[in-house]
């Protein structure tokens, strides 16, 4: 229940005190004076946690204005908490603790936007308590797989890190610092790492002469020093690092509206460019690499034309063929293509609607919206991703008739095994219920392996259909409408290297296309021996004259 406002007042005491310190009281000569003493303000507070009941009392006032003041903030900031227990307790802590440190009284509309908040009214809120205020109410407005992304780097990294310092003392330097100490981390746990991998080494039986008691002795001592040793941890890359700043900017920018701070000091913290990878082409000396070194040459690898058919060809006996196949030529994301429902397809208009997504919250699979507004769209269908879908149509039917055949046969031997579930999807599991997005990646990996392919992640088949698109006369634009990027600026970071890799392979087969009778130029002739010339060929050339390899007739046309 709210404070009366008629449980306080303003009085007027003798303040003077004798030699002993002690209050003079009656014993003032100054009483008789109409204006001796000094104003006192009295305000009874909530009770407390304990229900105690408290009160806010402060003298020393010359005037009796600025007495008057002070009373009516209390009230105000009393009144805020209406009916709201909770509210005037909070409130009732703030007064009681400012008139134990004589504080300033706040004012009430400061008070009224942190008690709406949930933070501390005192101002001594820390980074970290306004991180977790942050990452609740971003949990009610935003999609689950981005607030999850949200309280991960807060959890692993922010509160760790700056959650201690005073938000409104927060400053750049304090950020610079945080992100400075992640570079540190990052080079410490990449010693460790490689002196796991030297120990490791260590831990092998030698190819030597070494009797084996005193071989098993040896490694035993090395073991034990393994043992001892840090685990292998990942480093936070210039990528991660920008999302952490991103979240802490984002909290901070909350903050500002909230008007608890008035500037962000992740802002103006200077980071790595941490661009996105470029996509590099398995090409045939990257392959040599990788099976010699097993290094990739970038975190994002595409597969050539070629290698996409090999994969395609492996994948047929795949009962996901068509998901594969649909990915690789349309690009559509891991959980889209999970979450792709039948009436969104249009078989006979050549045409599929990406409207839904299943995504893994932790473990568990969740339907969301795709993962932009833009990632929402309709984009068309090949003649050969019909055939493949109106297949596995077919194929779907014929494994809910086995399924259901399979459930009823369970059911006469007293087991409890539900009919086929129809869940609209396109792709499903054998019962008909969602498929888990990991295990479409672990089918996918799958398939690498036993089609002896260089290794790419799921996510980069949707690449691959960047360098078909672009093979087949696409550019950019087409690639951005059909990968249904933001804007073209992201397609054109990601894919403008490769796309060159591309073209060099196109312009090298249309150069082969072409016979020629000569040979090429790093083909030399043997020491003393008479150039081979083709049929017709003139007993002198341009090529005896300046080494040229183009026939003189040619030349002597375009001239």
């Amino acid at each position: 229940m709210a404070v009366s406002r008629r449980a306080g007042g303003i009085s007027k005491r003798c303040e003077c005190r004798g030699p002993d310190g002690k209050r003079l009281g009656t014993k003032c000569p100054q009483l008789a004076k109409r204006n001796h003493g000094k104003h006192r303000v009295s305000q009874e507070l909530p009770e407390d946690a304990d229900g105690q009941r408290r009160r806010f009392q402060r003298t020393g006032y010359t005037k009796l204005t600025d007495a008057q003041t002070d009373l009516d903030r209390i009230r105000a900031i009393l009144d805020l908490a209406g009916d709201d227990e909770d509210a005037e307790r909070r409130v009732g802590d703030l007064l009681a603790d400012l008139q134990k440190t004589r504080g300033s009284i706040p004012d009430p509309t400061e008070v009224s936007r942190k008690l709406g908040v949930g933070v501390p009214l005192d101002g001594a809120m820390t980074v970290g308590e306004w991180l977790d205020v942050f990452a609740e109410a971003r949990a009610k407005k935003t999609k689950k797989t981005t607030a999850n992304g949200y309280q991960s780097h807060i959890r692993v990294h922010l509160k760790p890190g700056v959650g201690h310092y005073r938000l409104d003392r927060f400053t750049v330097g304090h950020a610079q610092e945080f992100f400075d100490g992640i570079d540190e981390r990052n080079e410490v746990v990449r010693a460790e790492n490689q002196a796991r991998r030297e120990q490791e080494a260590r831990c092998k039986w030698g190819k030597n002469s070494r009797p084996p008691v005193v071989e098993s002795t040896r490694l035993a001592v090395e073991r034990e020093k393994l043992a001892a040793m840090p685990a292998y941890r990942e480093i936070t890359g210039p990528a991660t690092k920008q999302r952490i700043r991103a979240t802490l900017r984002a909290a901070l920018n909350a903050a500002i509206k909230r008007q608890l701070i008035t500037f962000n000091p992740a802002a103006h913290v200077e980071l790595a460019s941490g661009k996105r990878p470029k996509a590099v082409l398995w090409a045939e000396q990257h392959v040599e690499h990788w099976r010699k070194t097993g290094e990739k040459p970038s975190a994002v690898m595409v597969w050539t034309p070629p290698q996409i058919g090999q994969f395609l060809d492996e994948a047929e006996s795949s009962r996901l063929y068509a998901f594969f196949h649909l990915i690789a030529f349309r690009g559509l994301r891991r959980g889209e293509g999970v979450g792709q429902d039948w009436v969104n397809v249009d078989l006979d208009g050549q045409a599929i609607t990406i409207a839904k997504e299943i995504v893994v919250d932790g473990w568990t699979p969740i339907e969301d919206d795709p993962k932009t507004d833009g990632s929402a769209a309709t984009i068309g269908l090949d003649s050969v991703n019909v055939a493949v879908l109106r297949a596995h149509h077919e194929r779907q039917l014929e494994e809910r008739q086995a399924w259901n055949r399979h459930a009823a046969s369970e059911r006469e031997k007293g087991k409890d095994v539900a009919d086929w579930v129809d869940t609209g999807k396109v792709f499903t599991d054998v019962d008909g219920t969602w498929l888990h997005p990991e295990s479409v990646s672990d089918e996918f990996r799958r398939i690498c392996k036993a089609a002896g392919l260089p290794p790419i992640n799921l996510r980069d088949l949707r690449h691959c259909a960047a360098t078909l698109i672009h093979a087949g006369g696409g550019d950019l634009h087409a690639i951005k409408e059909t990968l249904r990027h933001s804007t073209i600026k992201l397609a054109s970071d990601t894919y403008t290297s490769l796309l060159k890799e591309v073209d060099l392979e196109i312009a090298e087969r249309a150069a082969a296309l072409v016979p020629r009778a000569r040979k090429p130029r790093d083909e030399a002739p043997a020491p003393g021996a008479v150039p081979e010339r083709g049929p017709g060929a003139s007993q002198s050339s341009d090529a005896d004259m300046d080494g040229s390899t183009v026939p003189m007739a040619i030349r002597e046309g375009a001239a």
